[in-house]
């Protein structure tokens, strides 16, 4: 049987309730204030943020930097390549995979949203995304 992460990552309606998912978006948030609230160490050194950058996605590449504020569902399912920036509140809804190349730059307010509901009342009623 799959677990309802395994239903997310393959397209299928799952139970975003599940405490597995939930606890992966806490997780983020975590690591989400961290890059939002806490002033950078060394702004302009584009490794400064690394450390927290691999910890929260599923791959960063070489030169990534993002300005804060930036929001993601679980940002384990995100993937970067080399020489990415996000620019001022950006938003990547991450239930399925994103994947980013090299040499990507993203505007102030880009939002990419893997994530829908059900389009039947009866499977929304249900809790399932």
């Amino acid at each position: 049987m799959k677990s309802e992460r395994m239903k997310m990552l393959a397209g299928q309606l799952y139970n975003a309730a599940d405490p597995e998912l939930a606890a992966g978006r806490r997780r983020a948030r975590e690591l989400l204030r961290r890059l939002n609230l806490e002033p950078d160490p060394d702004y302009g050194n584009l490794n400064s943020r690394r450390a927290l950058y691999e910890e929260l996605f599923g791959a960063v590449g070489e030169d990534v930097a993002i300005e804060p504020p930036f929001y993601c569902d679980y940002g384990t399912n995100i993937y970067l390549g080399d020489r990415v920036f996000f620019n001022f509140d950006c938003v990547i809804l991450d239930p399925a995979e994103v994947h980013i190349g090299s040499n990507v730059l993203f505007g102030p307010g880009v939002h990419i949203y893997t994530a829908t509901h059900p389009l039947e009342a009866a499977a929304r009623r249900a809790g399932l995304e």
